[in-house]
């Protein structure tokens, strides 16, 4: 069959490589591996379907940020980074150039492989209602694009799914374990700053309509109209 969805996965350790991939297939995914970022970008650019990246931020010639950064400029694919060091400022710096999730090594592959299936689920369903409108934003999720009074603004994944689920909660007071639940769509075994950082980038995006987003101290957030 070949409706199976492809996984690039990046990595210059070839036992990494193939640990992944062997859980990967074992879901039915089918993967691309390359060894470096160079390796990476080719195989992105020559494939027009793939439907995510794995890849490991320390790498000889082309790091993992060169990659990211490379093929942010082209697609929104969903970027998974393997990172060895769980620096918060490397983590910070991934988020700003649009990484979707951040798993450090060592890891658990069964994770990984969860991980990567949430956010396909979550990528690949239009949910029930497929277009979301209030207070001048307009989020059309079969097209993945947002329009506030009508102009449309660039969001990464992540803010994407964030505003979404702020406007199907509108009213409604979140707490930042549940928005992790519900964005990140596991239990997230990170940190809640993750959110806060989140946040504040699709307030400074959304201009005068990051007003909307109130803080609710001590709890979360409230998008209110």
């Amino acid at each position: 069959m070949d409706n199976k969805l492809k996984i690039l996965v990046v990595d210059d350790e070839s036992r990494m490589r193939k640990l992944v991939k062997d859980f990967l297939v074992k879901d039915g995914f089918d993967v691309i591996e390359a060894g470096d970022g160079q390796e990476a970008l080719d195989a992105f650019f020559d494939d027009k379907e793939i439907a995510l990246i794995i890849l490991d931020v320390m790498m000889p010639k082309v790091d993992g940020w060169e990659v990211c950064k490379e093929i942010r400029q082209y697609s929104k694919v969903p970027i998974i980074m393997l990172t060895a060091k769980a620096e918060e400022r490397d983590e910070l710096m991934g988020f700003d150039l649009g990484v979707d999730e951040y798993i450090s090594k060592p890891f658990s592959p069964k994770i990984l492989v969860a991980r990567v299936e949430a956010i396909l689920r979550r990528t690949g369903s239009a949910d029930n209602e497929d277009i979301l409108e209030a207070g001048g934003i307009v989020i059309d999720k079969t097209a993945h694009q947002v329009t506030i009074d009508g102009e449309m603004i660039e969001l990464s994944y992540k803010e994407f799914e964030l505003l979404s689920y702020f406007l199907e909660n509108k009213g409604i007071a979140l707490s930042r374990e549940k928005i992790l639940n519900n964005v990140w769509n596991y239990d997230y075994f990170g940190d809640a700053r993750t959110i806060d950082t989140h946040v504040k980038k699709l307030r400074g995006k959304m201009k005068d309509k990051g007003e909307l987003i109130k803080t609710i101290w001590g709890m979360g957030y409230k998008f209110e109209v």
